[in-house]
């Protein structure tokens, strides 16, 4: 079972649920220590004191908000508790809206929120039944680690989640990144629907979204725990040349995209295209050489 990390209420209208907030994802990367390498013993952070030059205890830690160069104001933790803020110990919902209307960028990670006794099952029941039927998730705010937040609600297999989101000001403006105007064909444009439409697909199940990375740092350290040779990458195949022609990039992608999946990859004729163009450069040659060949006959007439 996950611990808490908070506790308090959902507020919407005059309902009260009060919850728990759990994590609702598990990180399972390995971990490193950082070591001195000559003798392999851990190398640590300690927190130092810049006045009396020494090292000071997590209990004569505090929070200090600087002014100026030489001003600190101390903050203290009952201080920011004790604040103002409807949010503080409620979870306060603002507004419904549709789930597509959001933009993903500003959803963060997410929590489970679990009801907090029986008193809270049916209120908890009632709002997340309500926002499956209406297809429609809720925007709230809420004060957590020492900032108001703004947050969303939805509903997964009967549970709440929330996912943290970001204000309006704390997303930055992509215009500038845009690349510049360039042109695109009707045909390339549709070669690359065609490539979207050969990676579709219903579900992220199968051996593409397994954490490969994990496993290969688990298969080092086992070889280096037992003192034999590290597996070795496979060999990569060659690079193939340059691809200039985008329409050809994107006609080969599919056809491997196809073979992948088991389609026929010559389900679409595109590449016919390509051959005739191939045909085409060739009959000028032809004439030429139909030319020579009459100059010859003249001269020696």
């Amino acid at each position: 079972m996950p611990r808490t990390i908070w506790s308090g209420a959902i507020s919407f209208g005059l309902v009260t649920v009060p919850i728990h907030v759990v994590s609702a994802t598990e990180d399972h990367s390995i971990r490193f220590h950082q070591v001195h390498l000559d003798d392999m013993a851990r190398v640590r952070v300690r927190k130092y004191c810049e006045l009396e030059d020494r090292e000071v205890t997590q209990g004569e830690i505090g929070k200090g908000y600087q002014l100026t160069k030489d001003t600190i104001i101390p903050v203290l933790d009952e201080e920011l508790q004790q604040m103002p803020l409807p949010t503080a110990k409620a979870i306060e919902l603002v507004a419904f809206m549709p789930a597509e209307s959001i933009d993903p960028i500003r959803v963060g990670d997410g929590y489970y929120l679990q009801p907090d006794g029986k008193v809270a099952a049916k209120p908890y029941k009632l709002l997340a039944q309500a926002l499956e039927r209406s297809s429609k998730v809720a925007v709230a705010k809420f004060a957590w680690s020492g900032r108001e937040r703004l947050g969303l609600l939805r509903v997964r297999d009967g549970v709440i989640v929330l996912h943290s989101m970001r204000w309006d000001d704390e997303i930055r403006d992509p215009s500038e990144l845009a690349p510049e105007a360039v042109e695109l064909t009707d045909g390339e444009i549709e070669e690359a629907e065609r490539l979207i439409d050969s990676f579709s697909r219903d579900d992220l199940v199968g051996d593409e979204f397994v954490d490969r990375y994990t496993e290969a740092v688990e298969q080092l350290i086992e070889a280096k725990r037992e003192h034999k040779e590290p597996p070795k990458a496979a060999e990569e195949p060659p690079a193939p040349g340059k691809v200039v022609d985008l329409m050809a990039a994107l006609q080969e992608s599919v056809a491997k995209a196809r073979t992948a999946r088991g389609e026929d990859a010559t389900v679409h004729d595109m590449p016919k295209k390509t051959a005739a163009k191939k045909t085409a450069k060739k009959q000028p040659a032809k004439k030429t050489a139909a030319k020579k060949t009459t100059k010859a006959r003249k001269s020696s007439a």
